[in-house]
């Protein structure tokens, strides 16, 4: 194989790998933003604490009982931290 044709490779099999991840990361991100958006409805257009914010983080994880205990110590109530959480690892 010539060099050439081997560099070729290296760099092609490095930017799908790259591209792969830079692909999943939002997917990621807008779970979380799902999750959070559900609880500031809740809240009438109100930012979410930081307390709901890790909350949600554990709900993207798949930790869903541990997101709900989460979100309602921090005052919301058991159908939005349902949903919320529900919605955050899809």
């Amino acid at each position: 194989m010539r060099a050439s044709t081997r560099i070729a490779s290296v760099l092609t099999g490095l930017t799908l790998a790259l591209g792969g991840a830079a692909l999943t990361a939002p997917a990621a991100h807008a779970d979380l933003s799902s999750c959070i958006n559900q609880v500031e409805q809740e809240l009438h257009g109100g930012e979410a604490p930081d307390s709901v914010r890790m909350a949600c983080y554990v709900g993207l994880t798949g930790d869903q009982d541990q997101c709900v205990k989460g979100l309602t110590a921090g005052g919301v109530t058991d159908t939005t931290a349902a949903t919320a959480c529900r919605v955050a690892p899809q």
